[in-house]
């Protein structure tokens, strides 16, 4: 598998059958350039993981691609005039020759007053990746390589660490960074606390690498 980090919560997978891009969002860049893909994941409806006003312009130059979103981003996908499929969480598709289980359900608890919405996680290929949405939820699939959040309103860096553990992948990549002015400081964290096993590899913004 190769993957692109796009810079916070956006990764373009590239498996032996297929190009599957998750989480365009507004805190990312360089996914607008992307061509032939053959899906757009979405795993909630936060504008950085969903960036409305140049998603339109990916599906228009990706003619071929699937747009799957949760259930609470259905509403801006109907906006936005696009066809698209809702994964709820026990769903399983293809994509080209690749199979996505659809995992989790809700997002993390940002504040006791904020309300809590849908949030789907994606199993490529039986576990090969996993991106969580912003979410701690646990699959039952041994995961091989985990796009593991890093910072954000809903997340402390010892909690990214207890879920390191929980997950306990083969490789970790950090992503959701965006919010953090100095992220370098949870991958030494999290290389130090990983669990045995487990190597950390900070991927390069926009450079692909085969893992």
């Amino acid at each position: 598998m190769r993957i692109v980090h796009f810079g916070h919560a956006c990764v373009l997978l590239e498996t032996e059958g297929a190009r599957i891009l998750i989480d365009p969002g507004a805190f990312s860049a360089g996914f607008e350039g992307e061509r032939e893909l053959d899906a757009v994941l979405i795993t909630h409806q936060h504008f950085d993981h969903l960036d409305a006003d140049r998603l339109p312009a990916l599906l228009e130059a990706n003619p071929g691609a699937r747009l799957i979103v949760d259930p609470g981003s259905a509403e801006a996908a109907e906006k936005l005039g696009a066809e698209f499929q809702v994964a709820n969480p026990g769903d399983a598709f293809g994509i080209g020759s690749s199979g996505i289980n659809v995992v989790g359900g809700e997002h993390a608890v940002i504040h006791d007053e904020i309300p809590v919405i849908p949030n789907v996680g994606y199993l490529v290929d039986h576990g090969a990746f996993y991106h969580p949405g912003d979410s701690f939820f646990v699959p039952e699939q041994k995961i091989d390589i985990l796009g593991l959040p890093t910072g954000a309103p809903w997340l402390k860096a010892g909690e990214a660490v207890d879920y390191l553990r929980a997950v306990s992948p083969r490789l970790a990549v950090p992503i959701h960074e965006a919010v953090l002015a100095r992220p370098q400081m949870h991958y030494g964290l999290f290389a130090n606390l990983a669990p045995e096993g487990t190597e950390v590899k900070v991927l390069d913004r926009g450079e692909p690498v085969k893992l």
